[in-house]
């Protein structure tokens, strides 16, 4: 067995239960609430949810070294969408892209192509990027989940395995 493809498989295979679960969570969301905001200092639930469902596909832009201007109009893509159905959708496509570039990479590329995002002195390895891709997404899905207990949603630790 190539450990190298069981470590990249097993992460993607997590970010894929981020993403599913994300999923229900969005089909949950009664119109009403998108305007939701625990603080001043807070993105509100739908400002939130467009910044969670951009994140494969811009993350992956950000590893590729596309620079600042292309990143913030990717952006703006996701800030235009205007249900929970096409942030699914968006979501969706973008998670693909992210898996189908993750997968290509050879073993070697993997462990040592280093890239370096516009915003950083220092580039890492793609692993590590997978690894940041993770921990970005189920943090800010953590943050979701909250929103909606926050605001009186029958969520549970179920819906964040599915």
């Amino acid at each position: 067995m190539n450990a190298v493809n069981i470590l990249r498989n097993e992460l993607l295979d997590e970010l894929e239960v981020g993403v599913r679960s994300m999923e229900g969570l969005l089909r949950k969301v009664r119109a009403r609430d998108w305007g939701y905001q625990p603080a001043d200092n807070m993105r509100n639930l739908e400002e939130l949810a467009k910044h969670i469902v951009a994140i494969p596909e811009v993350d992956l832009n950000i590893w590729q070294e596309k620079d600042q201007a292309t990143i913030q109009k990717l952006e703006v893509k996701y800030d235009n969408l205007e249900s929970a159905d096409a942030m699914i959708e968006a979501m969706n496509n973008g998670f693909e892209g992210y898996k189908t570039f993750m997968l290509s990479l050879s073993d070697e590329d993997f462990l040592t192509k280093k890239s370096k995002p516009f915003y950083l002195e220092e580039g890492a390895i793609q692993a590590h990027w997978l690894v940041e891709e993770v921990s970005h997404f189920f943090h800010h899905r953590g943050q979701f989940f909250n929103y909606l207990k926050q605001l009186g949603y029958d969520v549970n630790m179920f819906d964040l395995y599915v």
